[in-house]
C-alpha cells in the first residue's frame, strides 16, 4: 500500500514509518517538524525509494489536499498530535489547535479525495489515540472499547475531541475508518522530556530523578515498536468502523519503574552509587491520572495480536539503546522546556 503517516518524525509515528517501509509499503511522511519531532528518527529509511517526506501542518488544509493530489495514498496513519500532558497543562491552546482542528483537517482532506477517487472499498483513515480519554481507573479494572469517555487533561480532552471527529466522519459521510487507543509507549527515539527518558538521562547526569507525588500512578507499558507493528495490522485487517484498545500487558507504578531502570543502568553502566539514590518526589501533577490499564482482548481475539515484548526485557532494550546513540539524544536537551518543570499551574 501506499500510506500517508502523519507525525511520521516523531516517537511512534517514525516507528511506523521504519517498520512500513521495511516490509515494502510506500510512506509519505508528514511532518511539520516541532519541537518533538526529528528527522533523524526516519534516517535509516530515508533513502528508501519506498519513502517520502513532505513538511506539512496540519492546521494547513489548503496544503494537506495539494498532499493527497499529489501522493494519492492507499490509507492514511494519523498520528499527528501534541501529546505532552504538562506542556498541555500550561499550553492548552496549541493542543486545541493540532489535536482537534489539525484532525478536523485531515478528515475533511481525506474525505474529499475518497470522493473523488469514487469512495474506493480499500480506502482506510486511521486514527491513533490514547487510553488516557478513558479518564482514570481504580486498583482494580481496564479499559475496554465500551468503557465511557472521561479525560481529565486539556491533552486528553483534545484526543476525546478527535475520537468523537472520526466516529462523526465515518458515520455520517461513510468515510472508512479505524481508532486504536494505545496505553504508554516507550523505547529507542523517545523525545527526551517523557518519564522513561528523563530517568535514564537524568541518572547518567547524576541529576535529580523526578517522581511525581509518591510515585504510585500506575501505567501499562508498551513497547513502541510491538505498538507500530499492531497499527500496522489493525490497518490492513481492522474491522472497518472499530476500535481496538493496544496494550502491552505490563503494568507498573511509576517508582517500580523507575527502580527497574535505575537497576539495569546499575549493572550496565555502574557509577560511585546506586542510582536510585537521585529519586526526588516532586509535588504531584494537577488532576494526575491513578491507573492507566488496557484489556487487549478484542484485538487478541478478532486480530491474533499480542505484545512480544515484556516491559522487563523493553526496559534493558531501551537503556542500551539511550547507553549507544548520545549523538541522537544530546542535541534534543536544548530544545524548548527539555530538562525544566512544566505543568505545575
Amino acid at each position: 500500500m501506499k500510506l500517508l503517516v502523519t507525525g511520521g518524525a516523531g516517537f511512534i509515528g517514525s516507528a511506523v514509518v521504519r517498520l512500513a517501509v521495511s516490509r515494502g509499503h510506500d510512506v509519505v511522511n508528514l511532518d511539520v517538524l516541532t519541537y518533538a519531532a526529528c528527522l533523524e528518527n526516519v534516517a535509516s529509511i530515508s533513502d528508501s525509494p519506498h519513502y517520502a517526506f513532505e513538511q506539512i501542518d496540519i492546521r494547513n488544509s489548503a496544503a494537506l489536499e495539494t498532499v493527497f493530489a499529489k501522493h494519492q495514498p492507499d490509507a492514511v496513519m494519523h498520528l499527528a498530535a501534541e501529546s505532552h500532558v504538562d506542556r498541555s497543562i500550561d499550553g492548552p491552546g496549541a493542543f486545541i489547535e493540532t489535536n482537534v482542528t489539525g484532525t478536523y483537517n485531515m478528515l475533511q482532506a481525506a474525505r474529499a479525495y475518497w470522493e473523488e477517487k469514487g469512495k474506493p472499498e480499500t480506502f482506510r483513515f486511521h486514527h491513533i489515540s490514547t487510553d488516557e480519554v478513558f479518564g482514570s481507573l481504580g486498583a482494580t479494572g481496564q479499559f475496554t472499547e465500551e468503557t465511557p469517555y472521561d479525560p481529565r487533561s486539556p491533552y486528553s480532552a483534545s484526543k476525546a475531541s478527535s475520537d468523537h471527529l472520526v466516529r462523526a466522519w465515518a458515520e455520517t459521510y461513510g468515510l472508512p475508518t479505524v481508532i486504536t487507543n494505545c496505553s504508554n509507549n516507550y523505547g529507542p527515539f523517545h523525545f527526551p522530556e517523557k518519564l522513561i527518558p528523563v530517568v535514564i538521562l537524568n541518572a547518567l547526569h547524576g541529576k535529580p530523578i523526578p517522581i511525581y507525588g509518591k510515585g504510585e500512578n500506575i501505567r501499562d507499558w508498551l513497547y513502541v515498536e510491538d505498538h507500530a507493528d499492531a497499527l500496522l495490522l489493525v490497518l490492513e485487517k481492522g474491522a472497518l468502523g472499530r476500535c481496538y484498545n493496544i496494550g502491552g500487558e505490563n503494568e507498573r507504578s511509576n517508582l517500580e519503574l523507575v527502580q527497574s531502570i535505575c537497576s539495569i543502568l546499575d549493572r550496565l553502566k555502574p557509577s560511585n552509587a546506586a542510582y536510585e539514590t537521585l529519586i526526588e518526589y516532586v509535588t504531584d501533577r494537577p488532576g494526575h491520572d491513578m491507573r492507566y490499564a488496557i484489556d487487549p482482548t478484542r484485538i487478541r481475539d478478532e486480530l491474533d495480536w499480542r505484545p512480544s515484548v515484556t516491559v522487563e526485557e523493553g526496559l534493558e532494550k531501551t537503556v542500551r539503546w539511550y547507553l549507544e546513540n548520545e549523538a541522537w539524544w544530546k542535541p534534543l536537551l536544548a530544545r524548548d522546556g527539555v530538562g525544566t518543570r512544566l505543568g505545575k499551574s
